[in-house]
């Protein structure tokens, strides 16, 4: 399981109206890197692989390979805008630690 708060599905939408993309997913992962061991990265794709998992919140797709959801299952995908900084940024129960500023995590 992983959720999409409605903050960060509604950033999507809005990412993806701008770009025109209709088709179009955000796509996590999680990679090897950063000072705590994995870091995460996020982007938009329009290809799925039979290994990978669709997560839902309304007509917003999020998309995450079974390796990546192996650190991150029953997490939240959020979205900031505040005056800490703006952008995306996933509550994770897995993580054990993550490095000061916060772009890497050690599960």
């Amino acid at each position: 399981m992983f959720n999409i708060s409605e903050k960060a599905a509604n950033e999507i939408t809005r990412l993806l109206i701008e770009e025109d993309s209709n088709e179009s997913f955000l796509r996590i992962k999680v990679v090897p890197g950063g000072c705590s061991g994995f870091s995460y990265e996020m982007g938009f794709d329009d290809s799925i692989d039979d290994s990978d998992k669709i997560f839902k919140n309304s007509d917003v797709k999020v998309v995450i390979d079974k390796f990546s959801l192996g650190h991150v299952e029953g997490g939240t995908l959020n979205f900031s805008d505040g005056l800490n900084g703006t952008g995306f940024g996933i509550e994770n129960p897995n993580a054990k630690a993550s490095c000061g500023c916060g772009s890497s995590f050690t599960v």
